[in-house]
């Protein structure tokens, strides 16, 4: 199967896979309509997705780092899509943050492996991996459109009907699995990386990741209840944004992707967190219809880093890029939901704009950290064809330093 082929199937079943974390946050508005839950309650459905996801991730990693997995890809996007459709279907809160949690793992499960054999498929290419990576913010896109289609014409019960991306998913990665599995040292390696670990800028890096979740997180979780709240109470005013909020992510990796080509990952990363500032604080503060420009380039200035992080995270980390990959993969979507409930607390105390607006800290701080990063140098794959047998190895393009 030839390399476009391979990251194209990959690519669409991130976009099953990330559609269930999308749908947690879609879920919230119907959960607050049907059950009555109030913001504090479907933060802690939120942390019941992110929770177990957030610690099983970098367990993942490690076990790929040692083993192979790649039946994990079927299997998680099995979970991820079963524990959705199951949690509208019982009245129970317990249950619900039951089935969620299932979802979460699935979703963890997924990520580390799935990296690996897609570095594997794509020879390296930095390129690639934001294709891949596109996939998974498309996912994200189209959760809102997805649960108002189904669940908004007919109420939760209708969650079962969810399941339908999951199966989708898992038939498209297996003719991948079966084309990489005829492929000489398919098992073990990805790229080849120069030099050793680098655990300080991987320590750093992680940190700027998990400032990216919290902002990021933190939106997909309100910014639908307050756009609904702003523009006058309409349930299309909240989808319309949180759809926004992940439309903007599948431009932004695009963008972050062909940008680092030219200028370096670390650069590109760096100035993307600094315009990000201003956009959340549009997000905030702006008023009227001007929210979801904020929103999108909120979401945008988010993204560009996104696939970014996951190779820079692999080239910090060459011993164990399944561990790197889930924490930075994995973290960018799960550890933000950890402070979810302590948003809807101050949300329930005082206002949702009170509770967002130290959010506007959070991509500062990335920004800050990224400015203690090196560029590592990298032997990698992005020339060579694939083919049969161990990918290629080529000298990267050297970038240029952004002033």
């Amino acid at each position: 199967m030839r390399r476009n082929a391979s990251i194209t199937l990959l690519s669409v079943g991130h976009a099953c896979v990330d559609i269930y974390q999308g749908a947690v946050a879609s879920l919230v508005p119907f959960f607050v309509a049907e059950r009555a839950y109030g913001y504090a309650a479907v933060s802690g459905i939120v942390l019941a997705a992110s929770l177990l996801s957030s610690v099983a991730q970098p367990v993942f990693g490690a076990l790929t780092d040692r083993w192979a997995m790649p039946w994990l890809l079927p299997v998680s996007t099995l979970l991820g899509g079963g524990g959705i459709a199951l949690s509208g279907l019982s009245g129970s809160y317990g249950l619900t943050l039951l089935f969620v949690a299932v979802s979460g793992v699935g979703v963890a499960a997924y990520h580390p492996e799935s990296a690996r054999v897609a570095r594997l498929a794509g020879g390296g290419s930095h390129g690639a991996m934001s294709w891949f990576s596109l996939g998974g913010n498309i996912g994200f896109a189209l959760a809102p459109l997805m649960v108002a289609a189904v669940v908004g014409t007919g109420g939760l019960r209708l969650t079962p009907l969810l399941v339908l991306p999951a199966l989708v998913g898992t038939a498209l990665c297996l003719p991948v699995l079966r084309a990489l599995g005829r492929r000489p040292g398919a098992g073990t390696g990805t790229a080849l990386i120069a030099g050793g670990d680098d655990r300080a800028s991987f320590v750093k890096l992680s940190l700027a990741v998990v400032c990216r979740s919290v902002v990021f997180v933190g939106l997909s979780t309100f910014v639908s209840l307050y756009a609904k709240e702003r523009m006058g109470g309409s349930t299309a005013a909240g989808t319309a944004a949180l759809f926004v909020l992940y439309l903007g992510g599948a431009v932004g990796s695009v963008l972050g992707g062909a940008l680092a080509q030219r200028w370096g990952r670390v650069a590109v990363s760096r100035w993307a967190y600094l315009g990000t500032v201003a956009a959340v604080a549009g997000v905030v503060f702006v008023p009227g219809p001007a929210l979801y420009g904020c929103v999108a380039l909120t979401s945008a200035g988010l993204y560009v880093p996104f696939s970014l992080q996951v190779t820079l995270g692999q080239d910090y980390l060459p011993s164990r890029v399944g561990t790197a990959s889930g924490i930075t993969l994995g973290l960018t979507v799960s550890v933000g939901g950890l402070v979810s409930p302590l948003i809807g607390h101050i949300a329930d105390a005082t206002s949702l704009r009170t509770a967002l607006a130290p959010l506007v800290l959070m991509p500062a701080l990335s920004w800050l950290l990224f400015r203690t990063l090196p560029e590592p140098a990298t032997d990698d794959a992005t020339a060579a064809p694939a083919r049969p047998g161990p990918p290629a190895v080529g000298r990267v393009q050297p970038t240029r330093p952004m002033r």
